[in-house]
């Protein structure tokens, strides 16, 4: 794989219901750090999108960048490998994310996937902090875009390095599930970090600390 520079394009990807803000705290993290964060708003609001309009949402956010690395959280994990097959990408890193087959639906996603919910009343922001809590929950958007409805336009996984970080807390994608999931899905054993599944937000120092080193890794 092609090295990176000392400074790495980090393009952000939201899941579902977010916007760029839930990356905020991470992208402060990383522009400390020396690099160059992006965090996208993808066009969920938008009712004719579908996913290669997501996809180039993030391509036109990135601009002319170049040493990227590609993360998706959650419902991002449908758009984050979409960017790969747009343009160059160094790295993809899946954070506690869907991982989507060729052809397969978001409907369908949860079925297929052995998906079982837990029924807990507070899955996503049990860790991070009230105040945090409160105004993401003021930020959410609707998700009409007619990308839920469509499969999934690849035809197979991109080539790109991948990796999964899988969040021990997490109470929407339990750990036990999640690590099937990506062994499943990508043949892959995911890393794993503390966390709920708002990791963006309960812990964004370790996050971007840990996605700094994968990006150094990477060289």
């Amino acid at each position: 794989m092609a090295s990176l520079a000392a400074m790495a394009t980090f393009a952000l990807v939201h899941g579902g219901g977010g916007s760029a803000w839930d990356w905020h705290l991470v992208l402060a993290r990383l522009r400390k750090q020396g690099h160059d964060p992006v965090a996208v708003d993808l066009p969920s609001e938008d009712d004719s999108a579908g996913w290669w309009n997501y996809a180039d949402a993030v391509v036109e956010a990135v601009g002319h960048r170049s040493d990227l690395v590609v993360v998706g959280h959650s419902l991002g994990g449908f758009t984050a490998p979409l960017v790969c097959a747009r343009v160059p990408v160094h790295l993809l890193v899946l954070v506690a994310a869907m991982i989507p087959a060729p052809g397969e639906s978001f409907s369908d996603w949860w079925t297929n996937v052995g998906y079982e919910d837990r029924g807990d009343d507070d899955v996503f922001y049990h860790d991070v902090a009230p105040e945090l809590a409160a105004e993401s929950r003021r930020r959410e958007r609707v998700e009409v875009s007619k990308a839920l409805g469509e499969p999934w336009p690849l035809e197979c996984w991109p080539g790109t390095p991948t990796k999964y970080v899988l969040c021990r807390d997490d109470r929407v994608f339990p750990a036990a599930w999640a690590r099937r999931h990506a062994r499943e899905r990508l043949g892959i054993e995911p890393d794993e970090m503390d966390g709920g599944h708002y990791v963006t937000l309960s812990r964004p120092r370790e996050l971007a600390d840990r996605l700094a080193a994968y990006a150094s890794a990477a060289r």
